[in-house]
């Protein structure tokens, strides 16, 4: 499926992003919450959450305003000026290490798409060849340094068969004409946008469990929603 995935037009430092990288593993990663969609271990250390503290790694929509940078983001300077290169809102920003024989396995997310307003991006720092990175049952190289949009309503997956550390900075971003011009450049269609799949009662039911793990405001609410809707 087209804007399944983009690789969009930037290119980072591979240096500076390391050295950014040894500065957070002065820092404890957290486990991500959701222990039903992953074995093996995936850790997380944020960078901007919804109280901004390093250990808070829910990534809901919240609206900007809710969202504020952690103590760490102000020691990571190449990592803050690659966020301020995206000219739009940023909502949770975090490190996501998938380490050596982990395996996330596949699921959907929540109104995670371009098309809601919501978009996730994706900047490899460190992986390897025997990382396999699935959206829509297409495998997508990343390297470090890259730049890359997925669309995560989309079923998804990852493996790191591999002997080293899988590490991203990832970023949710508030879709806005800034962003419409980059994704345009970049080959996203607007027309196959407009005529995105609803869920299936299924996913909707495999979201709602996903959401109850948070136990947050924002994520009942989603799950009130998802429970109209079926």
């Amino acid at each position: 499926m087209q804007n399944a995935f983009l690789k969009l037009s930037f290119q980072f430092s591979e240096e500076e992003l390391l050295n950014d990288l040894k500065i957070c593993k002065n820092y404890n990663f957290t486990s991500h919450f959701n222990k039903n969609d992953y074995s093996g271990e995936w850790t997380s250390i944020a960078l901007r959450s919804q109280n901004g503290e390093m250990d808070n790694i829910f990534a809901l929509p919240q609206g900007e305003e809710k969202y504020k940078d952690t103590a760490l983001l102000q020691k990571c300077l190449y990592y803050k000026e690659i966020i301020d290169s995206f000219e739009c809102k940023k909502e949770s920003i975090r490190l996501l290490n998938l380490k050596p024989g982990g395996v996330i396995k596949e699921h959907t997310d929540y109104n995670l798409g371009y098309e809601d307003g919501i978009f996730r991006i994706h900047i490899p720092i460190t992986t390897n060849e025997d990382v396999h990175f699935v959206i829509n049952s297409k495998e997508v190289k990343m390297l470090p340094n890259e730049c890359w949009y997925g669309n995560f309503n989309l079923p998804h997956s990852v493996r790191n068969d591999g002997k080293t550390d899988r590490i991203h900075l990832v970023m949710d971003c508030v879709r806005n004409d800034w962003s419409d011009n980059l994704f345009a450049k970049c080959g996203y269609n607007f027309e196959i946008e407009a005529k995105q799949p609803e869920y299936s009662r299924e996913t909707k039911l495999q979201m709602i469990e996903q959401l109850k793990l948070m136990n947050t405001e924002t994520s009942e609410k989603m799950i009130a929603q998802l429970q109209k809707e079926l």
